[in-house]
């Protein structure tokens, strides 16, 4: 096995990048998740383990050697270097480098004629990206889509926020004009939460294939959404306030959909 006990080390530069810019993620084809949780999910959600990192004063070798898929190299790392890589604050003692997946529309499969989808355009916040992702796993969305995105999805703080819920989801990229097609293309019913032409969001349908689609706090969403809806949609507020934390809105809508369709 593998040992490195130098933080000059080469790879252990290089995790470092993967963890810190989004061009290195994309022209290695790989991506830093940290924890056995969230290596567990990509496993079990066929993402390939390309490499294992473990300090073994923090967790064992059995448990590595249960963890990760034959193909991976291991390697045993000194505490020094395990602090130089980790980006938890608590930790387990255990990195991989995974392989990215493909992102793209053409990628996503859907098990029913009347697929429940959320959508959302422009989140910029990782902790929200995460927090959508927890969000569609909660309701076993058929599929969540970033339209315009503003980050990579294996930022590692979105990883980290979404609990390895980037894994258990259905995931894909794209434009707002090619995400809008695609939905059309398969004649799925789109919902816009917007307040321009809106109606109360539980007076609407959503047992029929649907897309909720969400914008950011700050802009809403774009014109060529609200022009794409079925209906637009909004939760009345009942206080001083005018809006709600994306994920928060998101959660509202996506479990009335699932309400509606009895949660199956």
């Amino acid at each position: 096995m593998q040992e490195i006990s130098s933080t000059q080390n080469s790879l252990v530069k290089k995790i470092v990048q993967l963890q810190d810019k989004s061009r290195i993620r994309k022209k290695e084809g790989l991506f830093v998740v940290e924890g056995q949780r969230e290596i567990n999910l990509a496993l079990q959600s066929n993402f390939v383990i390309d490499t294992i990192l473990f300090d073994n004063s923090l967790i064992s070798e059995e448990t590595i050697n249960n963890l990760t898929n034959k193909q991976a190299t291991l390697i045993r790392v000194s505490k020094e270097v395990y602090q130089k890589i980790a980006y938890r604050s608590s930790t387990e003692g255990v990195i991989a480098l995974v392989k990215t997946k493909n992102s793209s529309l053409d990628q996503l499969r859907f098990a029913t004629n009347s697929p429940l989808i959320l959508v959302a355009e422009a989140p910029e916040k990782p902790g929200n990206i995460g927090a959508l992702l927890r969000t569609a796993d909660a309701a076993n969305a058929d599929a969540f889509l970033i339209a315009n995105p503003k980050t990579d999805l294996y930022n590692p703080n979105i990883i980290r926020s979404s609990v390895g819920c980037v894994f258990t989801n259905q995931v894909a990229v794209g434009s707002t004009k090619d995400i809008i097609s695609f939905l059309q293309q398969y004649n799925i019913n789109i919902y816009a939460a917007t307040l321009q032409n809106s109606n109360h969001y539980h007076l609407e349908d959503y047992t029929d294939a649907t897309a909720i689609v969400v914008g950011t706090e700050a802009t809403g969403l774009s014109e060529e959404w609200r022009n794409a809806a079925k209906q637009n949609i909004i939760i009345p507020m009942q206080g001083a306030i005018d809006s709600m934390n994306v994920s928060v809105a998101a959660g509202i809508l996506i479990f009335e959909a699932k309400r509606q369709r009895n949660f199956k």
